[in-house]
């Protein structure tokens, strides 16, 4: 027993010295690139070294107590004691690194300087669509780190919330930028809107909203709670429309459109709504801020290529019980007052108004070239720019050479405005 007890204590201690050292091997400049770490604005790069650095401390000190444990330990008792710090201590060195390792990617698609110049504009463009209505609320807006890579949607580890580590919430919005949407970006502005929804509470305030709201023009109990859990995705796609108009939704249906088994997927529990209502929510919302318009084409070819016989019996209910509610639904998410907003609707908050095709028609002629390329407009009307692409976009009926013009018009304006915020 003596020999079973010294062999386990030596392997032990080996373990120890193995995990303890990997823990002092940790360094944030080894994880990515003095150059990609340079090519964050200021701020952002700071905060986020800042709450990096501090996990690498923590797991630092915690290597300290399991060494001086291991040394003290004499008894059978104590070295199991050891031996459960240990594994502790190793789970907790795995989820340190997944975190660095996370932020490390992401850090590290900022390597190509072109890249890293659109990435800081996507910084910006999220920053600003918050700020614009948690500045109005009282609530402070969490710097944003936008991030390119595969995929067909965007995504976002909210500033907020304690991350695999555990330990101190991520001070940072991270956000996920698919490489075909790079250049009309209002995923980006939707993934915004889950962090400002958040932090404002929107979603529980919608969710009890789409309950008592749709009770009131008839809707039976299990339709009415269907809706109401899906109100985070709902409240990001609300948030993206008031801040760029049509152009989120022919983005939306662009990213959702697909096999039949996806545009009709309805999984309970999941808080994405049925693909086919989610874009044809997002006609209504159109058609009750501005009326008549490209989207009412939008949603005749999308109801027309996606016929309601390819679908399983319970979801074409669900479906077509929930059509007549679309333009209610509509007129709850943008005239309700709400607690959340101090009283405002969403129409008085986010102006939606403000990015209708005929106002943005107006911005372009008023303006000209030089909604593009001034660093003043480039600076005051972002959010409104990026609404301007994408409804020329949409506009343009799949004319490749003119989809290249209005890209690379997109482009050049995120280049400049990337350009122009100060790196670390």
């Amino acid at each position: 027993m003596a020999d079973l007890q010294a062999a386990a204590a030596l392997q032990t201690q080996r373990q120890i010295a193995h995990w303890v050292l990997a823990a002092s091997r940790l360094m944030l400049d080894d994880l990515a690139g003095e150059a990609a770490w340079g090519r964050l604005e200021q701020y952002l790069g700071l905060a986020l070294r800042r709450h990096l650095q501090a996990k690498v401390d923590a797991l630092a000190a915690d290597a300290q107590v399991l060494l001086a444990h291991g040394q003290a330990a004499r008894s059978p008792a104590a070295q199991a004691q050891v031996r459960r710090l240990l594994l502790a201590f190793r789970r907790q060195y795995l989820r340190t690194e997944t975190t660095l390792d996370f932020f490390a990617d992401a850090i590290n698609t900022r390597t190509n300087p072109q890249v890293a110049a659109m990435l800081r504009a996507c910084d910006s463009l999220a920053y600003r669509s918050m700020s614009q209505v948690l500045d109005e609320l009282g609530h402070p807006t969490p710097v944003v780190l936008t991030y390119l890579d595969s995929g067909a949607g965007a995504a976002i580890m909210k500033a907020g919330l304690r991350l695999w580590d555990g330990g101190a919430v991520c001070p940072v919005a991270t956000i996920k930028i698919t490489r075909h949407n790079l250049l009309r970006p209002t995923a980006l502005i939707h993934e915004a809107g889950h962090q400002a929804a958040h932090i404002t509470g929107w979603n529980d305030e919608l969710r009890t909203l789409l309950q008592h709201g749709l009770a009131q023009v008839g809707s039976h109990g299990d339709l009415a709670d269907v809706w109401a859990s899906w109100a985070s995705e709902i409240a990001a796609d609300a948030f993206a429309f008031g801040h760029t108009g049509f152009a989120s939704v022919a983005a939306l249906h662009d990213v959702l459109s697909g096999e039949p088994s996806l545009v009709f997927r309805f999984s309970p529990g999941d808080p994405h709504p049925v693909s086919y209502l989610r874009v044809q929510l997002g006609a209504a919302l159109c058609r009750h801020c501005y009326g008549a318009g490209p989207w009412d084409e939008l949603e005749l070819a999308w109801t027309g290529l996606h016929p309601l016989e390819r679908v399983d019996s319970g979801t074409r209910a669900l479906i077509t019980d929930s059509q007549p509610l679309l333009p209610e639904l509509a007129r709850l998410l943008v005239e309700t007052p709400m607690r959340c907003f101090r009283g405002r609707s969403l129409r008085e908050l986010l102006h939606p108004q403000r990015v209708s095709p005929a106002a943005l028609d107006e911005l372009q002629s008023t303006l000209g070239p030089a909604l593009f390329t001034s660093a003043h407009w480039l600076w005051t009307e972002p959010l409104r720019t990026l609404g301007l692409t994408g409804l020329q976009l949409a506009r343009c009926g799949g004319q490749p050479q003119e989809a290249k013009r209005i890209l690379e018009q997109q482009q050049q304006s995120m280049l400049r405005m990337g350009g122009a915020l100060q790196p670390a």
